[in-house]
């Protein structure tokens, strides 16, 4: 079992900055990746960044430029710092820790965007 708590989010204005972080707990050794998930109101879940043990990224077309995900493998914690925030990226962040047996999930964050 993994464990992901999610920190940060919040209310911010469009063009703000805000950055989230998530820590794993459990059996830390069998996660190979952690990304960040996102899902707004009558939308499905959706893939906003991934980072590999080995540092390999990901980035959804919608984010690319704007955010920024890293993580400290001796931590167990990975972090997504997004710029340039649209009213489009609000929505419910998750973080998922994925090992050999699956990907385990936080509770989510919630992150708004509006004037």
């Amino acid at each position: 079992q993994v464990h992901p708590v999610e920190s940060g989010g919040g209310l911010v204005h469009p063009g703000g900055s805000l950055s989230l972080s998530c820590v794993a707990s459990g059996r830390e050794f069998s996660i190979n990746a952690m990304g960040w998930y996102r899902q707004a109101p009558g939308k499905e879940r959706e893939l906003v960044a991934l980072i590999t043990r080995g540092d390999s990224t990901t980035y959804a077309d919608s984010v690319k430029g704007r955010f920024t995900i890293s993580r400290d493998n001796a931590k167990n914690t990975v972090l997504l710092r997004m710029n340039r925030l649209k009213p489009e990226d609000t929505a419910v962040y998750y973080c998922s820790a994925m090992t050999i047996t699956g990907p385990y999930w936080g509770q989510g964050t919630q992150v708004t965007v509006s004037s």
